[in-house]
């Protein structure tokens, strides 16, 4: 699941991956993830924002991670 995921978010920390993405290849990763996950034991939870505007980051104590692409 992580590796699929970083083919086109970013590692934030711990099992939390973040990036801007566009439909289409949102609902390629969420094809790809529906074909490996175990429904029994993993959990993905998406988060989508339609706009960045509304939306703030902030980072309280060691950030992790980074904002580099693993492609």
């Amino acid at each position: 699941m992580l590796k699929t995921c970083r083919k086109y978010l970013y590692w934030v920390q711990n099992s939390v991956l973040e990036g801007d993405i566009n439909e289409s290849t949102f609902k390629k990763l969420k094809l790809e993830l529906a074909q490996k996950i175990d429904k029994d034991y993993d959990s993905v939870i998406f988060y989508t924002f339609r706009s960045t505007k509304y939306s703030e980051r902030e980072i309280m104590g060691q950030e992790k991670g980074g904002s580099n692409n693993f492609l």
